[in-house]
């Protein structure tokens, strides 16, 4: 079975590319451009991993993050932004990684 690829980014260029990637390697591949889709998606696709930007049209993807990953024990959450420092957020679940913007395809090569 395909792993599932969620990415909740509003910018349309990002998550063409992102797909664009997790498609070559495979995996099925969602894309939401605003929190509450994205929020939605999370429940009725439940993906594997997550790509969640901080700065949305409606609201903020890092404060959501703990509730996320309360709701989905197995989710990968990759927390990205290019505003924001690794240093800014931290949290003690394992599962959640902080990536800044860019994302380096090494990185991606690396993870997956």
């Amino acid at each position: 079975m395909k792993k599932k690829v969620l990415i909740i980014d509003d910018e349309k260029d990002f998550c063409l590319i992102m797909k664009g990637y997790f498609l070559r390697k495979n995996f099925e591949v969602f894309v939401a451009y605003n929190l509450q889709s994205g929020l939605f998606l999370i429940d009725e696709v439940k993906p594997d991993i997550l790509f969640l930007d901080n700065n949305l049209p409606d609201g903020q993807g890092w404060k959501y993050v703990d509730q996320i990953v309360e709701k989905n024990p197995h989710l990968e959450v990759y927390m990205i932004s290019a505003h924001q420092s690794k240093s800014s957020f931290s949290s003690p679940n394992k599962n959640i990684v902080v990536w800044e913007k860019p994302i380096s395809l090494q990185d991606l090569n690396s993870t997956f």
